[in-house]
């Protein structure tokens, strides 16, 4: 599959897939105005094409006891590399995500904790890393998808 060979019904599957993920092929066929054997084939090749990358859940996080989410800007060195960058963050269950990036800072960190105590621990494990040179984090107040 070439980059950007998606058609009009791949993009409807994938947006009744994001809408529920566990729909059966029927339920999507009938979502797109497909066979439950077209289906099945349009997701068999978005999959193996890597536009759909992975199957997920959605977790609520209050739930499990992780709902205090937090951005942290860090700023390195100027001679560190990307891959150190990332490096950092190996081994922390509190990273989500990372994203390194152009110009200041260095790198977003999105975690998520069980309080402001263990937020504080985190910090400090990053700090402890001997490669940040600053941290700035910033506390999320609620989310919401557009």
């Amino acid at each position: 599959m070439t980059e950007g060979s998606v058609d009009v019904l791949d993009r409807r599957l994938i947006e009744a897939l994001r809408n529920d993920g566990r729909a059966t092929l029927a339920e999507l066929g009938a979502a797109v105005g497909l066979s439950v054997s077209a289906v099945k084939r349009r997701l068999d090749r978005l999959t193996a094409s890597g536009v759909i990358s992975r199957f997920t859940i959605e977790v609520d996080e209050r739930r499990m006891g992780t709902s205090i989410e937090a951005f942290s800007l860090l700023t390195f060195a100027g001679d560190t590399a990307v891959a150190d960058i990332k490096g950092v963050v190996n081994g922390m269950p509190e990273v989500v995500t990372i994203f390194t990036t152009a110009g200041d800072p260095d790198a977003i960190v999105l975690l998520r904790v069980q309080d402001v105590d263990h937020l504080t621990r985190t910090i400090d494990r990053l700090r402890r890393s001997g490669r940040i040179t600053g941290t700035k984090t910033l506390l999320v107040l609620d989310r919401s998808s557009p």
